[in-house]
């Protein structure tokens, strides 16, 4: 094994981007999780937290430490490994928080064990962790994040992932208002079933937006933005949120929703200029509100990687 550490950074993600619930998502630039992985000699998992975000340091109660439990228990290892939190996105931010996490302690254990693993193969690793935050096993977080760009899990049982083609202008605007909503109890909002009617246009507009994507045609991708099964239930925890879309439209954006569960808010634009016309729109609407928020302009990123310490 080897005895040095590594540093890894993970990104944040976009998932659902409308339609897709559970099955799309995409890797932003910023922000995103920087962990140190390093070889210990206890055997265990131990947890260490130099952010100023409140974390879990059990690895039984960490999305981290089970994912990293679950690769190790695949590999029969008794190794023992530090994960130490150096840069941590807000949990419940929407933005793939415990994804980054998950796909972090994952990518940087496979590397200090000579990569048992080729990437790809470390999903279901990092899913393991993901159910502990969300309730269920899902990959439109960790799969972007894990394999950048844009992603689409075109099935769970066998998993078959596969990257979405893209305009190469395309960027987001994304808001972050200092609102915290856990995606377990967002998750519960959303009802069992639906109707014909709703599951026909759910499918027409997920189906629109990969045709618009591949294409390049933004006013396809404009009209496909649309989520009508889960973000209806779900947009009453963002205040006056159809306002906030109907500015960002106005100001530019080809689409606007919900970033995961919320409550952060992303719109897709033509362009990095377009783009940081709509995020100051979007800042501006929860400022006004009383409400902090942080602004990020991010074209389609990489997935995870190794960085210089």
């Amino acid at each position: 094994m080897n005895k040095e550490e590594v540093c890894v950074f993970s990104p944040g993600t976009v998932s659902n981007i409308g339609p897709g619930f559970d099955l799309l998502g995409f890797a932003l630039e910023a922000p995103g999780d920087e962990m140190i992985i390093r070889p210990n000699e206890s055997g265990k998992l131990r947890l260490l937290n130099e952010t100023a975000i409140p974390l879990p340091l059990d690895p039984l109660k960490n999305v981290a430490g089970v994912a990293a439990r679950a690769l190790l228990c695949a590999l029969k290892s008794d190794e023992g490994f530090d994960l130490v939190f150096r840069q941590k996105i807000p949990p419940g931010s929407g933005i793939g928080s415990s994804a980054a996490s998950c796909v972090a302690a994952v990518l940087g254990i496979n590397a200090l064990l000579g990569h048992p693993f080729e990437t790809a193969s470390l999903l279901p690793f990092a899913m393991e962790g993901e159910k502990l935050a969300s309730g269920s096993t899902h990959a439109d977080n960790v799969a972007p994040a894990l394999l950048g760009k844009i992603t689409l899990i075109r099935s769970y049982d066998p998993i078959d992932i596969k990257h979405i083609p893209y305009p190469g202008d395309l960027y987001c605007a994304l808001v972050h208002p200092h609102i915290e909503i856990r995606t377990m109890e967002s998750r519960k909002l959303i009802p069992g079933e639906i109707s014909l009617k709703t599951g026909l246009t759910q499918c027409g507009n997920l189906a629109g937006l990969i045709a618009g994507l591949c294409t390049g045609d933004y006013e396809l991708i404009g009209r496909s933005v649309k989520d009508v099964f889960a973000e209806p239930y779900r947009i009453q925890q963002v205040p006056d949120f159809e306002t906030l879309r109907s500015k960002a439209l106005e100001a530019g954006a080809r689409g606007s929703g919900l970033s995961g569960s919320g409550p952060s808010v992303f719109s897709l634009c033509k362009g990095k200029e377009v783009a940081r016309q709509v995020g100051t729109v979007m800042q501006e609407h929860f400022i006004q509100r009383g409400i902090d928020c942080k602004l990020y302009i991010s074209a389609v990123g990489p997935g995870a990687r190794r960085i210089s310490n």
